[in-house]
C-alpha cells in the first residue's frame, strides 16, 4: 500500500530540520525522515559550538547574514532554547579584503572595528594575533546540537511528523508533480524493523549532507559534492575561570612565508563552555565514505594543529585535548546548493561554513517547493 504525504524532507540534521520548520509554519503537511536517532554524532550537525560568523564580502551571504540573526532569535523565542551567544569574532591574519569587508559589514547593519594585533591581544590575551583584527561583536558561537532539537520541536508543535530511525532507501522521480520514496525503519541498532514502506508526495526536500549523491546520484545532476572527514579538537583552557569569554576567531597563514609551512589551511575556532577551546583546519581532512569512516584523526593533521595551538593560542593546552569527528561535502567553489528540479528541491554542500544560515536555508528550500527562487550562485546548474 502506497501512501501520501505533501511534502517530505529527508535529512534531519540543521538544514533538513529548518526546512520542516519553515515548511509547517507555512501550513504544509510535511514528514521528516531521519535514519539516525536524536543527537547522532554521524553527520555535520552535531557538537555544541560553531561560529556565527559575519565576515563575508559579498552581497548575497550578507543578505542571507541580516535574514538569519533575527530568526534565530525568533527560534529562541518559540522554543525557549538559547542558541546564539553573541561573544563576536576576531579575524586576522593573510585576508587581503580584511578593509573592504570591514567597510562593507555597516551596509547590512553589522559593527566592524579594525584593531593592531597589540591592541587585540590586550584585549584578548588567550589569542596571539597575527596582523591587523577584524572584530564583529555582533558575531558569536551558535549551539548546533540544541539548533537541531530546536528547528524539529518547533517543527513538530505546528504539526510536522519527525522521524528519526528511519532511512530512506531510494527515490523515483515521477512526474513534475510527484515523487516516491522507499523507506525502512530501523532499532537503536540501525537493524531493519518492520516491512520497507512506500511513500509518495508532492514535494520531496533531499538535505542529506555526506549522503546527498549516494541517494541523488543518477537521478538529478549534481555538481561535484567532496565528502571529508574533519578532525578538529577541543583544548583545554588554561585559565578557565576567567571572566570575559574568549571571541570566536578565524586565522589566516601567508602562503609565502615559511613559518607557516606546517598549515594545512586557515584556521577557525571558538570557546566551547564546559569543553575547552575547539580549533581545526577547514575542509583538508581525508576523503571518506559517510557510511564507512574510522572517526579517527590523520596523525600528522592532529600534531600541526597542536603544534598551531602551542604558537597561536597561550590561553589554551596544546598537550590537554579531545578530538572531535564530523564531515564537510564541499562544492568545488565552496557555494552552497539550493535548488530545485521538476518535485525535488536540494539542499546540499554547505562547505563548512553553512551552519550560520541555517533558518534562512529552511526558509529557501520552504520556498523552491512553493515555486519561489533561490539565489542563482546556489543554483545546481552554475
Amino acid at each position: 500500500m502506497t501512501g501520501f504525504i505533501d511534502t517530505v524532507v529527508v535529512g534531519g540534521g540543521a538544514m533538513g530540520s529548518a526546512a520542516a520548520y519553515a515548511l509547517a509554519r507555512r501550513g504544509t503537511e510535511v514528514a521528516l525522515f531521519e535514519r539516525f536517532g536524536p543527537g547522532h554524532v554521524q553527520g555535520a550537525s552535531h557538537g555544541a559550538s560553531r561560529n556565527f560568523n559575519l565576515s563575508y564580502g559579498d552581497a548575497v551571504h550578507l543578505r542571507m547574514l541580516e535574514r538569519a540573526l533575527p530568526a534565530w532569535r525568533e527560534l529562541e523565542a518559540v522554543t525557549g532554547r538559547r542558541l546564539l551567544d553573541q561573544v563576536g569574532i576576531v579575524n586576522h591574519g593573510r585576508i587581503p579584503d580584511l578593509d573592504r569587508i570591514a567597510g562593507l559589514l555597516p551596509e547590512f547593519g553589522f559593527e566592524a572595528e579594525l584593531l593592531p594585533a597589540e591592541e587585540a591581544g590586550r584585549r584578548w590575551p588567550g589569542i596571539r594575533f597575527d596582523g591587523q583584527v577584524l572584530h564583529t561583536p555582533q558575531a558569536g558561537r551558535l549551539d548546533a546540537d540544541a539548533a537541531v532539537a530546536a528547528f524539529q520541536s518547533a517543527a513538530a508543535a505546528l504539526g510536522a511528523s519527525v522521524n528519526h530511525h528511519a532511512r530512506v532507501v531510494d527515490i523515483r522521480i515521477l512526474d513534475d508533480d510527484r515523487a516516491r520514496i522507499e523507506l525502512q525503519r530501523t532499532d537503536a541498532a540501525g537493524e531493519p524493523r518492520g516491512d520497507r514502506e512506500v511513500i509518495e508526495c508532492r514535494r520531496l526536500v533531499v538535505t542529506l549532507g555526506a549522503w546527498t549523491a549516494k541517494l541523488l546520484g543518477g537521478r538529478i545532476a549534481l555538481p561535484q559534492l567532496t565528502v571529508t572527514q574533519e578532525q578538529p579538537a577541543h583544548f583545554a583552557e588554561r585559565e578557565p575561570e576567567a571572566a570575559s569569554p574568549w571571541p570566536g576567531f578565524n586565522h589566516a597563514p601567508d602562503a609565502a612565508h615559511s613559518r607557516y609551512g606546517y598549515w594545512r589551511s586557515p584556521v577557525y575556532g571558538m570557546q566551547t563552555p564546559g569543553q575547552g577551546i575547539k580549533a581545526g583546519w577547514h575542509g583538508v581532512g581525508p576523503v571518506t565514505d559517510p557510511d564507512a569512516r574510522s572517526f579517527v584523526s590523520e596523525a600528522g593533521q592532529l600534531e600541526a594543529l597542536r603544534r598551531y595551538v602551542r604558537e597561536w593560542l597561550p590561553g589554551a593546552d596544546p598537550d590537554d585535548f579531545t578530538e572531535i569527528s564530523c564531515t564537510y561535502t564541499t562544492t568545488v567553489d565552496s557555494a552552497f546548493v539550493i535548488d530545485r528540479v521538476g518535485p525535488v528541491a536540494v539542499g546540499a554542500g554547505f562547505s563548512g561554513h553553512g551552519f550560520k544560515f541555517t533558518p534562512v536555508v529552511g526558509e529557501l528550500l520552504a520556498g523552491l517547493t512553493e515555486g519561489a527562487g533561490a539565489p542563482p550562485v546556489f543554483s545546481l546548474s552554475r
